[in-house]
């Protein structure tokens, strides 16, 4: 058996307890995007738009634990549904472990450090706005953003 502090790589998603679980996100923010869907294609479009609970600098929910009486459709990830989060960016740490790839170089697990998804580019840290930053006439069309 590996080291346990290598768990991802010894690990299905389903056996990891919650506290590995939630260890796998990186941080990077991406799925608290709001995303647009193509009428006509159905394809997922993702925006410069973040729920106004994404803390724009740390790339994490101030209201994480609570997130669900905040923002109902906000979606809980499990092992369960991976299947059907095909939403999910490239580079998110349960999208490569359930598609059978490793965990990238920068992320806080592999190298320790919180900060390189940011220092790398990765996250959204100065890529987005808040939703609370928008006005109501606004079209959230014109956020449309490529190359998650």
């Amino acid at each position: 058996m590996g080291k346990s502090s290598d768990f991802w790589k010894h690990k299905s998603l389903a056996e990891m307890n919650q506290s590995e679980w939630e260890s796998l996100c990186d941080g990077c923010g991406k799925c608290c995007l709001h995303k647009l869907q193509d009428e006509e294609t159905e394809e997922l479009l993702f925006t410069s738009i973040s729920c106004e609970y994404l803390n724009l600098d740390t790339c994490r929910c101030k209201v994480y634990s609570e997130r669900k009486s905040h923002v109902p459709e906000c979606l809980t990830l499990s092992p369960k549904h991976l299947d059907e989060l095909t939403w999910l960016p490239s580079s998110c740490a349960y999208r490569l472990l359930y598609e059978g790839k490793s965990l990238p170089v920068w992320h806080p697990l592999v190298c320790g450090d919180t900060q390189q998804l940011h220092i790398q580019h990765i996250s959204v840290r100065g890529k987005v706005i808040s939703e609370a930053e928008l006005t109501e006439d606004e079209d959230w069309d014109d956020y449309i953003i490529e190359g998650l």
